[in-house]
């Protein structure tokens, strides 16, 4: 094979992982939506009840019985753990892609904003009214944060 025809196959391999990639995204945001929905408070303890009354007839009585007991609730938390854990990491993960598109985004604007030419000439600086500080704090937009909010990083809006 020349090496053409081999830089094609790498990029047709490279789309169908991406189209897969996607896919497999879209059926895990479904399927996570699902699950969580699913899980109604009756049919917690539904099952709650159910697996306890199975774990309780499986069990052969007198002290062995308690020892299982403790293995089984040994289980139950280690696989409580790992499907918690499973979750973090997932949601971990779509949080990191939402701060790389919101980063993505924000380079776009700002891209965007440099590139832009700019349309209105500045005002005269006698035009432009003087206000207080007061004025200007109740002036400025809901969206930009006091000088107070600013400086430590928290917005109480």
């Amino acid at each position: 094979m020349n090496f053409e025809a081999l830089r094609q196959r790498v990029q047709r391999a490279e789309l169908v992982v991406a189209v897969r990639v996607e896919k497999t995204r879209s059926s895990w945001s479904t399927l996570s939506t699902v699950w969580r929905t699913g899980w109604t408070p009756l049919r917690i303890i539904t099952v709650g009840l159910a697996g306890g009354f199975l774990a309780g007839k499986l069990e052969p009585t007198g002290l062995g019985a308690k020892v299982q007991g403790a293995r089984w609730l040994q289980m139950i938390g280690s696989v409580s753990n790992l499907v918690a854990s499973t979750q973090a990491a997932f949601a971990s993960m779509q949080a990191s892609e939402a701060a790389d598109t919101a980063e993505q985004a924000a380079d776009k604007v700002d891209d965007a904003a440099d590139q832009a030419p700019r349309q209105a000439a500045p005002a005269p600086a006698a035009a432009t009214p003087r206000l207080s500080p007061e004025r200007r704090a109740e002036s400025a937009s809901p969206h930009q944060p006091q000088p107070a909010e600013a400086a430590t990083d928290i917005s109480e809006r």
